[in-house]
């Protein structure tokens, strides 16, 4: 009998991509095969890595958990996978699971590394996983307290994630702002203040999360006094300059990366990176976030469709792929 096969998204050159059919291995004692039911785009970081945009300097740290290739190409990249499990450990028999895992219609991976899907959360909004553990760490990272006054700067998924997690927090007035007029209706799905320039108000914690870097100067600009700003977006090869001879210094302002790959230093200590997509997939909880995933197309579409994301003639928040 021939060993199966399975049908996965590869990035094989700059701006270039296919669906290729490989080999699957058969599931070990501790590994589970699950079929994909959908995955996500993570839009900003994918398309990065769908350019040949990712610095060589981050190449090690840029590997996602079931990445295969190297950069720039190919590679085989991507890691909002939500899938069924046909086959492995008798305690995951039939569930849905999230999975850190690429574009690939069936999968071979450890059990430990599935994370059942709670039954609240339909498994088509389950791909927005990651996006909320991104936007969780980053909550964490800015030190949100009740009564602060808050600015997210860009209305993609992250940015509306942070905001509507951030508004939750009793007394906080917060503020997303994007100059795309069309994000309006998603924030107003989840009950947000939106603006498509930023107030003359100053805030105690800025969020940018435009992944433009003048969208970071204006996050300075927009910061009182000893406030905190948190930069959640990445530019890859692309690079910033800041105009830190203007208020930077005299306000005191603090500027803070916030990266996934590390549990915010607040709760490290408690809560593990397993811990956190836990608690980021019980987040999901909540019909108003279906708002966030705005087209749908089929595996085989795939390549097109991140060509299309590429150069702008799709616009999405998060795009579905369905198996």
């Amino acid at each position: 009998m021939p060993p199966p096969t399975a049908h996965a998204f590869w990035i094989t050159g700059p701006e270039q991509a296919e669906i290729i059919e490989q080999e699957l291995p058969l599931p070990s004692g501790e590994e589970i095969l699950a079929r994909a039911l959908y995955s996500g785009i993570s839009r900003g970081t994918e398309v990065l890595v769908y350019r040949n945009r990712v610095p060589v300097s981050e190449y090690a740290r840029m590997r996602c958990p079931f990445q295969e290739g190297a950069f720039p190409a190919p590679v085989k990249y991507g890691y909002c996978w939500v899938g069924a499990v046909e086959e492995g450990a008798d305690s995951l028999l039939g569930a849905t699971v999230f999975a850190l895992y690429p574009h690939q219609d069936r999968a071979v991976f450890p059990a430990a590394a599935a994370v059942p899907v709670p039954a609240t959360v339909p498994a088509g909004r389950a791909v927005l996983a990651a996006n909320m553990e991104t936007a969780l760490n980053a909550l964490w990272d800015g030190q949100v307290q009740a009564g602060d006054r808050v600015c997210v700067l860009g209305a993609g998924v992250v940015g509306l994630m942070l905001a509507h997690l951030a508004s939750r927090i009793p007394a906080v007035r917060c503020m997303i702002v994007d100059p795309d007029a069309g994000k309006a209706a998603a924030a107003a799905a989840l009950g947000l203040a939106f603006c498509i320039a930023p107030p003359d108000d100053l805030f105690d914690v800025v969020f940018h999360a435009s992944g433009n870097p003048a969208g970071l100067a204006t996050a300075l600009a927009v910061a009182d006094f000893e406030a905190t700003v948190v930069e959640a977006s990445w530019y890859g090869v692309t690079p910033v300059t800041l105009p830190l001879g203007e208020g930077f210094h005299a306000k005191r302002l603090t500027l803070r990366s916030s990266q996934v790959g590390s549990v915010s230093p607040r709760q490290r200590a408690r809560v593990s990176h397993r811990q956190r997509l836990e608690m980021a997939l019980a987040l999901l909880a909540d019909d108003r976030l279906d708002g966030l995933i705005t087209g749908e197309s089929g595996f085989a579409e795939l390549p097109d469709v991140m060509a299309r994301l590429s150069d702008g003639s799709l616009p999405a928040l998060c795009h579905r792929i369905r198996y």
